[in-house]
């Protein structure tokens, strides 16, 4: 493992009074627990009382803001932390373990989640003229930058519309295009245009993992997947994996141990029949790939996940 070059916590930072205001926002809306999803569409707000263990998931396209604590997200061998002086950026679905580091019931960690909508910022590279990225090759698609003053503003106008419900219809619009605008002409603005100008790189990579998003169960060969991202097999190779730390076969593999975990936990099938589900045709083969990423066998994994389930619901 390895900490990206774009990484780097700094001791103190200049927001730090508005950072105290929107993390008693937060707590108050989530006294009772985290808001996913919220009443902002997009929008969600997370609340730890203690540090958790480490968890995997699908990592959508967003921008994640810590108002209080530290969290960790490991893509492929790349660790990204950040604080409250540091958002995550992530530009594509990315397979992440991610674990919050600080928290307690003194000092709970308290998150945001916004979730980009594609439609909305393409329209807006359209309608202000934004400059065109310069892509000169396919770094991850994901990564750490620094909380500025206009970016916490704008996410305190957001936050505070949950106190002026009839106004979210017009205005939570008008602020999520603020972040948008302030994320592209940012820091972190090449890795989202990328994304989303049709013909780059990025671009083919992203309808490729959404392809493989929605087909997980099919058998697919990389050349005809390289083909529908309409580039050469050895391209498609290099720039998948630079993008997401994973080749096409091991992308699937994730997606469907993945899923095939929710089915054990959330419907209550033996493990034979969820890796049938998800297209395994061996469960033999689907018990030693799923030990080897999680890290004990199916049915000692969902045991151990009830437990300590059922303990942090006290």
């Amino acid at each position: 493992m390895h900490e990206r070059e774009d990484i780097g916590l700094s001791k103190s930072g200049g927001n730090g009074k508005n950072l105290m205001l929107l993390a008693e926002k937060i707590a108050r809306l989530t006294a009772r627990g985290s808001l996913s999803p919220s009443a902002i569409p997009e929008l969600s707000l997370f609340r730890r009382n203690a540090p958790s263990e480490p968890a995997s998931y699908l990592h959508g396209p967003s921008i994640c803001l810590i108002a209080q604590g530290a969290k960790t997200v490991m893509l492929g061998d790349d660790i990204y932390r950040y604080d409250e002086n540091h958002f995550l950026v992530t530009s594509i679905d990315l397979p992440v373990v991610a674990q919050v580091n600080r928290a307690s019931d003194e000092k709970p960690y308290l998150g945001i989640t916004l979730r980009f909508n594609i439609q909305e910022i393409a329209q807006l590279i359209i309608d202000d003229n934004l400059p065109l990225s310069k892509e000169s090759g396919s770094g991850r698609g994901m990564a750490v930058g620094s909380v500025s003053l206009p970016l916490l503003d704008a996410f305190h106008r957001l936050i505070d519309l949950f106190d002026e419900p009839e106004g979210i219809p017009i205005l939570a619009p008008l602020v999520k295009r603020e972040i948008y605008y302030r994320l592209l002409v940012g820091e972190q603005g090449l890795r989202i245009r990328q994304i989303i100008e049709a013909g780059s790189q990025s671009n083919q990579i992203a309808k490729a993992v959404e392809w493989l998003r929605d087909n997980y169960k099919r058998q697919f060969r990389v050349e005809e997947l390289a083909a529908y991202a309409m580039m050469s097999i050895s391209s498609f190779h290099h720039h998948f994996r630079a993008l997401t730390a994973m080749t096409p076969l091991q992308f699937q593999k994730w997606l469907r141990l993945q899923e095939a975990k929710r089915l054990m936990f959330s419907e209550h099938l033996d493990a034979a029949t969820a890796a049938l589900r998800v297209g395994y045709e061996s469960p033999s083969q689907f018990s030693r790939e799923y030990s080897r990423l999680f890290g004990a066998p199916p049915l000692r994994d969902i045991r151990n996940l009830r437990h300590n389930t059922a303990v942090e619901k006290g």
